[in-house]
C-alpha cells in the first residue's frame, strides 16, 4: 500500500484537479485539492476530521484468502486492516484526532466477471463496515454493493463526495485494473508480506 500523492491530474468528469488514487494506494491532506478514484469490487473509505478539515481516501480489496486456523486475523482481512491503519495514521500525522473521525464508504460492486462463486465486493463491504464499527468511527454516508462501477471525488476541505455510477457492462478499464490488483494481492498473501499495525489508542 502506498501514498498516491504524486499522481495529480485534471479530472474531466468532475472538472477539477485531484490526486488520483489507484488500487492499493491512499492519500490524506487538507485544503481544496481533492482525491479521485475508480471502483469496481474494491472499496474506498473517505475519512474526515470535521474540526481540522483533514481528510483521506484509500482504495483496497481483500484477496479472498481465509488464511489458517492458527492466524488470529484471516489473511484476507490483513490487507484491509493494513489499508485502514495506513490511512488513519497518515491523518493523525497531519493533525487529525482519531476520536473525531467520520467515514463515508463506497464500492463493493459485483463487477468482476468469472468470479460467480466469490463475491469479492460483498466481502470488502462486510470487512470495512466491521472495521469501522469496531473502531467506533461513525459511517455518515455510503454507497455499496450493486452491479455497477463507481467513480468518486472526495474534498477534504468540505467533506463532500461527488459520485458517478458507471455502466456495469462497458468499463473494461475497471475490469482490467481490478484483475491485475487481485493477482498481486494473492501473490502477496502467499508470501506473507503484510504487517499488522496495532491501532493507536
Amino acid at each position: 500500500m502506498q501514498s498516491g500523492q504524486s499522481a495529480r491530474y485534471f479530472d474531466r468528469d468532475f472538472r477539477l484537479e485531484a490526486i488520483r488514487i489507484l488500487p492499493g494506494e491512499y492519500h490524506a491532506g487538507s485544503g481544496p485539492l481533492g482525491m479521485t478514484t475508480l471502483l469496481g469490487s474494491c472499496v474506498s473509505t473517505c475519512l474526515w476530521d470535521p474540526q481540522r478539515r483533514i481528510g483521506g481516501m484509500n482504495h483496497f480489496m481483500l484477496p479472498g484468502d481465509n488464511g489458517t486456523a492458527a492466524s488470529p486475523v484471516p489473511r484476507s482481512a490483513r490487507f484491509g486492516v493494513h489499508a485502514m491503519e495506513l490511512l488513519i495514521n497518515q491523518m493523525l500525522k497531519l493533525g487529525a484526532d482519531r476520536r473525531r473521525l467520520v467515514a463515508k464508504v463506497f464500492g463493493g460492486g459485483r463487477v468482476l466477471r468469472g468470479f460467480a462463486s466469490l463475491d469479492v465486493g460483498a466481502a470488502n463491504c462486510e470487512f470495512v463496515l466491521g472495521f469501522l464499527a469496531t473502531e467506533a468511527i461513525p459511517v455518515v454516508g455510503s454507497d455499496l454493493l450493486d452491479n455497477c462501477a463507481r467513480k468518486l471525488h472526495f474534498c477534504p476541505a468540505s467533506g463532500k463526495v461527488l459520485l458517478k455510477k458507471l455502466d456495469p457492462t462497458g468499463d473494461d478499464q475497471v475490469q482490467r485494473q481490478e484483475r491485475e490488483y487481485l493477482t498481486r494481492l494473492r501473490a502477496a498473501a502467499g508470501a506473507g508480506s503484510i504487517e499488522i499495525f496495532a491501532p493507536p489508542r
